[in-house]
Formats: C-alpha cells, sequence, structure tokens
C-alpha cells in the first residue's frame, strides 16, 4: 500500500512541503529545528514550508513550556498535523472499503464482517510469522513496526515508561472505516499479539479520535503467562 501526500505546488517545492508534512504526521508534533535537522534544511526554507502547510491548514502550532520550567525562558513551539492534514494522507479506497463493509454486514452480518477482517490481516501474519521467529524478542516491535510502515501505517516503536514496548501507528489508510467496524481494529490488535508472542493492549486509536494508534506491548510472553498460569 502506497500512501498519498498532500498536492500542493509543482516541482521541488511540493516534494519538500510533503516530506515535511510527512515527517510532522510521524514524528509529531515537532519543532521547526528539528525539521531542519532532518531535512537538511535552513530555518528560512523550514519556515517557508511551514507557513505554507498552516495557511493551508494542514498543520497546526502548539506550545509547550520544558519540563521544570516555571515562567522563565519562551514556550517551545511544535507544530502537529491537522485532521485536514491527515486526510491528505488517507487513501480513497478508504471510502470504498466502508461501503463494502456496510454491504457485507447488510447482507452476512456482523460476523462476516468480524471474519473478513481477520483475514486482512492474515497475510501481514503470514509473511511475518517465519521472520518473527528468527528476531530477538526485545527486536520484534521494532521489525513489526518496520513492517507496517511498508505497509503505509507510519509505525514506530518505543520503550514504554511502564515496562514493556510501546507501537505507534501514525497513520490509518482505513481511519473511517474502522471508526464505523471496530472489528479491523480488534482483528489488527489479535494479529499483533500473535505476531510479538505477547499480550498487547490497544490504548488509542485515530478511529476514535486520538491523534496516533497507540499499542502497548506487555513484556510478558504469552508462552511464560500459559507456563505460569497467569
Amino acid at each position: 500500500m502506497k500512501n498519498v501526500t498532500p498536492s500542493i505546488e509543482p516541482g521541488s517545492e511540493r516534494s519538500t512541503r510533503a516530506r515535511v508534512a510527512r515527517l510532522i504526521l510521524e514524528h509529531g508534533p515537532v519543532t521547526a529545528a528539528s525539521l531542519g535537522e532532518r531535512l537538511g534544511l535552513t530555518p528560512a526554507a523550514v519556515r517557508r514550508h511551514l507557513d505554507a502547510l498552516l495557511a493551508d491548514g494542514m498543520i497546526e502550532p502548539r506550545t509547550v513550556r520544558p519540563r521544570g520550567q516555571r515562567g522563565r525562558g519562551r514556550p517551545a513551539k511544535l507544530f502537529a498535523i491537522t485532521d485536514a492534514g491527515r486526510s491528505a494522507f488517507v487513501h480513497a479506497y478508504d471510502g470504498l472499503a466502508g461501503s463494502a463493509l456496510r454491504f457485507l454486514a447488510e447482507r452476512m452480518g456482523e460476523d462476516a464482517v468480524a471474519e473478513f477482517a481477520r483475514a486482512q490481516v492474515a497475510d501481514l501474519v503470514r509473511r511475518l510469522e517465519p521472520i518473527m521467529r528468527d528476531v530477538p524478542e526485545d527486536q520484534r516491535t521494532q521489525v513489526l513496526a518496520e513492517a507496517l510502515s511498508a505497509e503505509g501505517y507510519a509505525a514506530s516503536a518505543s520503550k514504554a515508561t511502564s515496562g514493556g514496548d510501546q507501537l505507534c501507528q501514525h497513520h490509518c489508510p482505513v481511519a473511517h472505516a474502522a471508526a464505523e467496524f471496530p472489528q479491523l481494529c480488534e482483528a489488527e490488535t489479535e494479529a499483533f499479539a500473535q505476531l510479538l508472542g505477547t499480550p498487547v493492549q490497544r490504548l488509542a486509536t485515530i478511529a476514535h479520535g486520538d491523534g496516533v494508534c497507540t499499542t502497548h506491548v506487555s513484556p510478558v510472553r504469552i508462552r511464560e503467562s500459559k507456563e505460569t498460569g497467569r
């Protein structure tokens, strides 16, 4: 699956601006300085692209005061993607997917939708399971994030402060369909647990209005849970 990047203006300006928007989507909220470092752009060039994206309503500014700072110094200015900006990356087939699922639900019932959702993620499981067997357990979430990014989900992995890992998907090609049919998210979550070999818990989803789909990956492996009876 390929991403649809926002079309803003012709030439290299459009390409660079699309890269700026995508970085904000994947890593935002983010500072202008960070964007410049990642893209190798001058402050003036970053500001030009940010101003254009702000004018188009694709991003929005946020101010955050650094931790421990009380009333002194300038708050940091961050830039985050807006709903309109996120929609620019949404695939055209999202609407078609919703129509197809509604037709399936009306003709065959909700169970058919759940079966369809599991079938959709089965291919990902089938392709990744052989790879995951050879990946060290502490690297599996990162490998899964890379695989999801290749599928168009702009995913990232990090260590969770409460233990375990955190898997984030900054883009969902079928967000609108998933908002109407949560079976899509449920099947995906089940697939993550199967691939990672550990219990997972969905904490937030784009389909429900959150900025990022966030999944907590437990440090307790499934086989360990079964062996101990926990």
